[in-house]
């Protein structure tokens, strides 16, 4: 399946309604500050380069920044986890400019794809067990439309669990069937699994406002983890 008809399915998408009834009653209501913007309030794919080998799998959208952008880790503000992720990817080269506003604010990123574990705003960013098995085909398809992809950085636990999720189905499938299973790393910001023939996991904790500002997650912490993602990947490419 080719990008684009990931991204048509993605949005598309209505298999949670719970999902779709928060999302459309906030591009509804709206936030103060955004009155006069039209809300995206649909699932949100994926973005970045086509031929990147590092994959960033968020959380789900946030209820005024992905789901009014439309675009993952953007429009949560000054100080938000949009402009920290993409502030520790230009950094590291990764990305064109360190903040990410709205969808054509010129950012591209450079060997890195973001994608999401959830693709709809969740009540108090907590996605239920049954809606984050609903959404994980949309994460499996979009990486599989990425043909050079091998590195998968999880921000956060629960996509460090579907990031883990994607790597069971590759080794079932380069094993003929479930074979011998590793034993699941503790979820932790750097930690790094690898196994021959699959992609390789790194866990990283996820830039909510609550990791950065309380100084769980600093920015040298964040570069740090994208440097050795790079590492990983090896020599990185130079996108489309």
């Amino acid at each position: 399946m080719s990008l684009q008809s990931v991204r048509r399915a993605i949005i598309e998408c209505a298999a949670c309604p719970r999902l779709r009834t928060y999302c459309e009653r906030i591009g509804r209501e709206k936030r103060a500050a955004f009155r006069d913007e039209a809300y995206w309030a649909r699932p949100v794919p994926g973005f970045g380069d086509p031929k990147a080998r590092i994959v960033l799998i968020g959380l789900a959208p946030a209820a005024h920044g992905a789901n009014r952008t439309g675009r993952n880790f953007t429009g949560d503000g000054a100080g938000g986890s949009g402009d920290f992720l993409m502030s520790a990817l230009h950094a590291n080269g990764l990305a064109s400019q360190p903040f990410s506003r709205h969808a054509d604010d010129g950012l591209a990123l450079h060997d890195v794809w973001i994608a999401a574990a959830v693709r709809c705003a969740p009540p108090g960013n907590k996605p239920t067990t049954t809606e984050i098995a609903a959404c994980h085909g949309h994460l499996r398809s979009e990486i599989a439309a990425l043909p050079r992809a091998h590195v998968y950085v999880a921000l956060g636990r629960i996509a460090f669990d579907a990031a883990w999720r994607l790597l069971g189905e590759a080794r079932e499938r380069k094993n003929g069937g479930p074979g011998t299973r590793p034993g699941r790393p503790a979820f932790a910001h750097g930690v790094v699994h690898a196994e021959a023939g699959l992609p390789t996991l790194v866990g990283a904790y996820h830039p909510s406002r609550q990791n950065t500002h309380t100084g769980r997650l600093t920015a040298p912490m964040m570069r740090a983890v994208l440097r050795k993602a790079e590492a990983l990947a090896g020599e990185r490419g130079t996108g489309p």
